[in-house]
């Protein structure tokens, strides 16, 4: 693919923003290169300016989108940074397991879950470390905006490479069958996930009724990539959707656009945020 200084990356930017507030500044504007190549061979095109052209003279929703998933960071691992899940077997856990011995559920949302790495993480922590919750209700969201990678999380299999990274041989004999090159993920965890697209900027959250309450949200390394304006409003829903006593995981260099309704707490060398009314 022919790079053209004539590629009006202006309004590339502009459309992705507009589908997925994801802010991508001028100086990654490579980036539209290297991941709208398989899109523009499927569209039978060999330039960026014809796509750009083609969408300024007719609007094209389901290219547009496929444009913005294209361009979403889908980085992940199993078990990635592990203090958020060793703090979570050791001290945070027990804690809302107790609390919730009455009701018997508990529930969790992987926002931005890409491939599904962190879900099925969370999955495998529980089977293993928490055997007492055989009987419980355990429901684990797993959102992305991107089809492509929610439908590779769905179906649980995963190169050896993917495999390799982050997770001991144990884990990947107990909780994976081998099929060929790739490893997919073993029934009794994947019955514990649940995945689906949607878009974390939409004008409201993909789980919004009045019985929607998760007791730990990860939240991890996706607001990098959200302006102020957009950040706010987000962690407003996340702020209603949360237990009074939940959980809630940001990256390691995020913080909340609010810090009146949020009290961080520091353990097990990370950080970790818990919902509070505003003064």
């Amino acid at each position: 693919m022919q790079t053209s200084s004539s590629v009006d990356y202006g309004y590339l930017r502009q459309l992705v923003f507009g589908l997925s507030q994801n802010v991508l500044d001028p100086s990654r504007d490579y980036l539209f290169e290297t991941r709208l190549t398989k899109l523009l061979r499927n569209q039978g095109m060999t330039q960026l300016e014809e796509l750009v052209q083609h969408l300024k003279l007719r609007k094209n929703p389901a290219l547009e989108r496929a444009i913005a998933e294209a361009m979403t960071i889908n980085e992940t691992s199993f078990f990635r940074d592990g203090r958020p899940f060793e703090l979570l077997r050791t001290e945070l856990l027990p804690k809302l397991i107790e609390s919730r011995r009455s009701a018997r559920g508990l529930r969790f949302w992987s926002a931005a879950c890409s491939t599904g790495q962190e879900a099925y993480s969370l999955a495998m922590l529980l089977h293993e470390h928490f055997p007492l919750l055989n009987g419980w209700n355990i429901r684990i969201e797993g959102t992305d905006i991107c089809a492509e990678v929610v439908a590779r999380a769905q179906a649980g299999c995963y190169h050896r490479i993917e495999i390799n990274r982050g997770l001991p041989a144990r884990s990947v004999v107990r909780y994976f069958d081998h099929a060929g090159e790739d490893w997919v993920v073993k029934p009794e965890i994947r019955k514990l996930c649940n995945f689906r697209q949607a878009n974390l900027c939409a004008p409201q959250l993909p789980f919004n009724r009045s019985d929607d309450r998760f007791d730990v949200i990860f939240l991890r390394n996706v607001m990098l990539y959200f302006s102020q304006e957009t950040r706010r409003p987000l962690l407003a829903g996340i702020h209603r959707i949360l237990a009074p006593d939940g959980i809630l995981f940001l990256g390691s260099s995020e913080q909340p656009s609010d810090p009146t309704i949020w009290t961080p707490v520091l353990a097990g060398g990370t950080c970790h945020f818990k919902p509070r009314q505003p003064n």
